[in-house]
């Protein structure tokens, strides 16, 4: 078949086409005595294969799948397909890290950003507030991971005007607890920030609900494309 008939199947471009075979995503095409490339049902299989695998496994990954089939590295594009599935399952942890940790969180009282007024408590600040060890140590974390929260705008406690300590409100502490848990799930500090932007200026945790249950159908989406993806390799690979 012609280039052109391979491309008009999944609504590409004859430059798609030749783009993938010289990628390696396609088998070497054929020649006519002319020139000009030829492609077989082989060529279609591939094609198939490697626009099923990209939902699952993205634009990347699926070509490098291709590319060790096709040199006939079978075991290569195996462990590829592994380290994806590796990836998801990663993933599924990280949202369920994210979940517990919101979970676990109890709702903040209306905050008092004041110094009078209120008891003092067991470490020496008012209602339920907390200096940096106390909850350094509740969070099983140093101190110094808390100040390097604070500089990327994580956590913002305020200064007690008196003696200059950092002093955690109810708020401030259920940030820190956010963080914990997601840089326990593999989150960047700066992917945390949108999260707890979103977080404080929702005075809550509830509004992220919907975020998360996209979070859910998203990866199940992933893990559907990565099956049927898995079903048009194994065509192609009994097909060579």
């Amino acid at each position: 078949m012609r280039p052109v008939d391979l491309a008009r199947e999944h609504g590409l471009s004859t430059q798609a086409i030749r783009n993938y075979e010289e990628a390696g995503i396609l088998p070497a095409a054929g020649r006519t005595a002319h020139g000009y490339r030829t492609y077989t049902p082989l060529h279609a299989r591939a094609l198939r294969a490697f626009l099923a695998l990209v939902p699952g496994h993205g634009h990347q990954t699926a070509a490098s799948i291709m590319q060790a089939v096709n040199r006939d590295a079978v075991e290569d594009a195996l462990r590829i397909i592994d380290e994806s599935h590796g990836q998801l399952l990663d993933d599924r942890r990280t949202l369920q890290a994210v979940e517990v940790a919101l979970r676990d969180l109890a709702p903040v009282p209306q905050e008092r950003r004041g110094t009078s007024g209120g008891g003092a408590s067991g470490d020496g600040t008012s209602g339920g507030d907390t200096f940096i060890g106390p909850l350094a140590r509740r969070l099983g974390i140093r101190p110094a991971t808390l100040r390097k929260w604070e500089s990327a705008g994580l956590v913002r406690p305020r200064r007690d005007p008196q003696t200059g300590y950092r002093v955690y409100s109810a708020a401030d502490v259920r940030d820190a607890r956010l963080v914990h848990q997601l840089r326990r799930g593999g989150y960047l500090l700066e992917q945390i920030a949108p999260l707890i932007a979103q977080v404080r200026s929702a005075g809550g945790v509830a509004p992220l609900e919907s975020a998360l249950r996209d979070w859910h159908a998203r990866l199940s989406a992933r893990g559907r494309a990565m099956l049927a993806g898995a079903a048009d390799l194994d065509a192609y690979l009994r097909a060579r």
